[in-house]
This record gives C-alpha cells, sequence and structure tokens, in this order.
C-alpha cells in the first residue's frame, strides 16, 4: 500500500554520476546533487555512471517491485548515440532480439524490441562531452521492456557499434522532457503512478 506521506521525483541524472546517494568510494553521488531530498530517498531503475537521463528517486520502496518485478512488464525507452552508420540489416536484428553475455558471463537473447533510426534527437541539453564529426555516428530510439546489466550497450556491441551516448528519455508515459541535467522535479502521488502505469 503507498502512503500520502511517500514522496516521488524525477531526475535528469548526468554524465558522470552513479544512482547512489552513498558509496565507499570515490565517486560523484546523487548526494551531490543540489537539491533538498528528504530522508529515506532511493533510486529506482538505476543508470550506469556513463548513462545519462531519467531516473526515479522516491521513498516509497514497494515502488521496484510494482514497476520492474510486476507481470506485466514496462516500457523503457533510450536516445542512444552510436560509432558509424547502422543499416537496416543491424536494426532488424536489435528488433528481433539478440545475443550477448549477462553480467554473469552466461549467454542470453534479448527479447524483440522497438528500434529506429532517429535523424533529430528530442533532447533539449548539449552533449556532457565533445563528440567528433570526423567519425560518422547514428541515433537510435531503442524500447524495450528488460533490463540486463548493461543490455543496450551490449546489444549494440553485438552488431558492432559502440555505444557513445545513452540517454534514458522515459519509462512507460513518465518523460524526461525538457528536464536538465542535474535538475529534479517532483511528482504528486497519483500521477505519478498513472505515467507508469502502475496499481499501488
Amino acid at each position: 500500500m503507498t502512503s500520502s506521506t511517500h514522496r516521488y521525483f524525477i531526475l535528469n541524472k548526468p554524465y558522470n554520476m552513479v544512482s547512489q546517494f552513498v558509496s565507499t568510494h570515490a565517486v560523484n553521488l546523487l548526494s551531490n546533487i543540489d537539491f533538498n531530498f528528504p530522508k529515506g530517498i532511493h533510486a529506482i531503475g538505476r543508470l550506469d555512471n556513463q548513462s545519462e537521463g531519467l531516473l526515479i528517486l522516491t521513498t516509497n520502496k514497494e515502488v521496484t517491485r510494482l514497476l520492474f518485478e510486476a507481470k506485466t512488464p514496462h516500457k523503457r525507452t533510450y536516445l542512444v548515440l552510436v560509432n558509424h552508420i547502422v543499416t537496416e540489416e543491424r536494426l532488424q536484428m536489435i528488433r528481433e532480439g539478440i545475443s550477448f553475455l549477462t553480467k554473469g558471463g552466461l549467454p542470453y537473447t534479448s527479447s524483440p524490441c522497438e528500434a529506429a533510426i532517429v535523424l533529430q534527437p528530442e533532447i533539449s541539453f548539449p552533449p556532457p562531452y565533445f563528440i567528433t564529426d570526423k567519425i560518422p555516428y547514428t541515433w537510435l530510439r531503442i524500447s524495450l521492456t528488460e533490463g540486463k546489466y548493461h543490455q543496450v550497450r551490449k546489444m549494440m556491441r553485438a552488431v558492432h557499434h559502440r555505444c557513445k551516448r545513452l540517454i534514458r528519455v522515459s519509462i512507460e508515459d513518465l518523460t524526461l522532457g525538457d528536464l536538465q541535467p542535474g535538475c529534479v522535479k517532483e511528482i504528486a502521488e497519483k500521477e505519478f503512478f498513472r505515467l507508469l502505469n502502475i496499481v499501488p
């Protein structure tokens, strides 16, 4: 059950920041964000250090179970910048499912997903680092309902493309919008669950 005392936020997680508030390592933490977070806050559906974009923060520990352990999978959408031109053949391989090694070194074949080339990515913030124009590149929009460790990066590597930039732009109908890197937006509980298509 949810409670009105719980709070819900989205953050545009910047590049070179881990999805944690505390760590024993010398890394850039969520606690470095200039925002007065409530006690008990934690990240849902973490992004790795080099990935950017939509990160859910909440005091409600039930959200992980409701969102990622539910019988009905929930869609996550990413804008992905990769080296070189992606052919239709390789794009179709991504759509149909492709094999890669999981974190434990076991082979895994991804489920079918949505993948398309994007000519003009819908983001309102600049890249966090310099990208040379000497090497051709392709922007993709990939939507999937599973989340193995570094899955999108491994899927692209399996078709011989290296991810240069990975931005999560939505989870279900909860979108990043024009929220800038490092900025936080609070969302009312009822709206939060509606946008994520989950029932508390």
